[in-house]
């Protein structure tokens, strides 16, 4: 249990909580975001320190410890691309004419300066663990850096679930790189050669010749990757995978309902009682994002939809529809912001779009 069922039940809770506690510090207000970059780097000066110190030590404990060093130094890196500090010298949506190479050329510009602090990290780490005999923080980063880049290209390529109710508004110009389609080419050997790599790491943990150090670390990497896999399932599944976060998604949803407007910007709020029309939905998103009912407007609600639910935002001029999966206290609802806020319109948009119930067939 010791080499086996405990790494595998950190590793679920660490994916499952660091990621949510990204996306929370990420929805705070963007003066925040000072202050969690001073404490992510504290934490991952010491994550290095302690990487160094552990990279000798090839006991259960110094797999734990390296695990965790590479866990806190992708949560920099995560954080930093998040919050804005650290993206890249393309700062707007994609050309609409761009396709092909030139498209591609766009989307990196877009990330060039996260791509290039990841390749620096990974330095680090391999300078500080590797040909030392405890590897495992350099392993761990270099999976989730592997794994990550496979997830950016198959959402590139197109994918049927974008994921984009995690991107902040200070993000969305992204999603314009964004293709959606129920699968590409790529997907088929991401998810086969991950698959197989995990299948490798559980051998090596659970033979019978393998050091505690070895259990312990392969275990561990396994869950990792077995995750990042099922990240990858979740991109082309019907499944909502803001189900497994939506305790942060909903706090950062709740903060921007209590904020107070700034002067000069109005605000517009609505129940959605009735489903929507997710077509009619999405025209009426277009129309905000394009100033139709007011300069700046920003954007978000969820509805049900069909048989389910959507949640939707709109931020500096783009637009974002996506599944959701409500918590039980979740109530259908619409707030905007924006200077010349035409409210009544809004109210009139909203309500065209929704469905009438259904009462049966005509006698």
């Amino acid at each position: 249990m010791t080499d086996h069922a405990l790494p595998i039940l950190y590793a679920l809770f660490i994916w499952w909580f660091s990621t949510g506690l990204i996306v929370y510090l990420d929805g705070l207000p963007r003066r925040t975001f000072r202050l969690s970059m001073a404490a992510a780097t504290l934490l991952l000066v010491l994550a290095l320190w302690g990487g160094a110190a552990s990279a000798d030590d090839v006991s259960r404990a110094g797999a734990w410890c390296g695990f965790t060093v590479g866990l806190l130094a992708w949560g920099w890196i995560e954080l930093s691309f998040l919050t804005g500090w650290v993206t890249g010298p393309w700062k707007q949506p994609c050309p609409a004419d761009a396709t092909g190479l030139r498209r591609a050329r766009y989307a990196l510009a877009a990330i060039l300066w996260h791509e290039l602090a990841i390749i620096v990290m990974a330095v680090l780490l391999a300078f500080v663990t590797l040909d030392r005999g405890n590897e495992t923080a350099f392993w761990t980063f270099a999976i989730l850096w592997a794994m990550r880049s496979s997830a950016k290209l198959n959402v590139f390529l197109g994918v049927r679930n974008l994921a984009e109710e995690f991107l902040p508004p200070h993000l969305k110009y992204l999603e314009s790189f964004f293709t959606r389609r129920p699968m590409n080419l790529l997907f088929p050997l991401s998810v086969t050669g991950g698959t197989v790599a995990a299948a490798l790491l559980f051998l090596a943990a659970s033979s019978a010749d393998a050091s505690p150090f070895v259990a312990t670390s392969a275990t561990l990497l396994g869950t990792l990757l077995a995750l990042a896999v099922l990240e990858h399932w979740l991109l082309v599944l019907p499944l909502p995978a803001t189900a497994l976060w939506k305790w942060s998604l909903a706090a950062r949803m709740a903060r921007e309902e209590s904020a107070a407007p700034a002067p000069g910007v109005t605000r517009f709020a609505a129940a959605l009682e009735t489903p929507c029309d997710r077509q009619n939905l999405a025209s009426v998103l277009h129309d905000v994002a394009r100033g139709a009912y007011g300069d700046g407007a920003r954007m978000h609600g969820i509805a049900r939809a069909g048989q389910g639910w959507v949640c939707f935002f709109v931020a500096d001029g783009r637009t974002s529809l996506a599944e959701f999966s409500p918590s039980a206290h979740e109530t259908p609802r619409v707030v905007a912001l924006g200077r010349g806020l035409d409210q009544a319109g809004l109210s009139a948009a909203f309500a065209a779009c929704m469905q009438p119930p259904v009462t049966g067939a005509p006698a």
